[in-house]
């Protein structure tokens, strides 16, 4: 079995049953996915190369693709999550591509997108660095990279005034709780981890906005004036 480095993700990922139970269970944060989409969409224009890491279910790519004439991709380890997110596109008449390989050795060429996403999944990489490199690797000159997760500092308080105001089962509702505390939260990154990620990788840098259980890290790749032959 290969170690975690080799595979790229943390723990036994997710494929199967506990795949579908995610789907279902995240269908709760409509809202939130709804919201993700419309501000990413605020950024780019049309007829922008948008790549989504780790969309699990497809949920952000398929709202996002709603909101304009965008070209969007969709990149998961998991088959089953593949399979629910292209089930789900053609379901809601929206063309986007959702293809299998990690975050850590993406199958993309250089210069391949104008904007990178990356929501609820970067806490799972193995080789969270190396996933920072190739967002920056596959980013067009002066694109942008988005990554938004959980926050480390976020307490159980506030992580159950998320979880009950999403409108889960009282089930669901606590199975997500002990997903969070013995699970996510011990994955998750400091805001000074991710500075120091950000420092080690190719961007250089980053930004960071808070937000009621995780935050926003935000990346740019330097512009390099096109060279024009004399």
């Amino acid at each position: 079995m290969p170690d975690e480095n080799q595979k790229g993700w943390k723990g036994m990922g997710m494929e199967g049953r506990m795949a579908r139970w995610y789907t279902r269970t995240r269908r709760k944060d409509m809202e939130d996915f709804k919201r993700q989409a419309k501000a990413v969409a605020d950024l780019l224009h049309a007829r922008s190369e948008v790549l989504e890491v780790a969309p699990g279910p497809g949920f952000f790519a398929i709202e996002l693709a709603k909101l304009g004439d965008f070209r969007i991709t969709g990149l998961d380890v998991s088959r089953t999550f593949i399979e629910i997110a292209t089930k789900g596109a053609h379901a809601q008449g929206v063309n986007v591509g959702f293809r299998l390989g990690s975050a850590s050795a993406m199958p993309f060429p250089d210069d391949s997108f104008d904007f990178v996403y990356c929501s609820a999944a970067f806490k799972n990489f193995s080789r969270p660095v190396k996933a920072l490199d190739e967002m920056h690797r596959v980013l067009r000159s002066g694109g942008r990279a988005v990554v938004a997760d959980l926050r480390k500092d976020a307490s159980l308080d506030e992580i159950e005034a998320y979880v009950e105001k999403s409108g889960r089962s009282r089930l669901d509702a606590w199975t997500t709780k002990w997903t969070f505390r013995l699970l996510l939260l011990k994955r998750a990154y400091t805001q000074d981890d991710f500075r120091h990620m950000a420092a080690e990788s190719r961007f250089g840098g980053c930004e960071i906005s808070i937000g009621p259980i995780g935050f926003e890290v935000r990346f740019t790749k330097a512009f390099y004036p096109a060279v024009v032959a004399s």
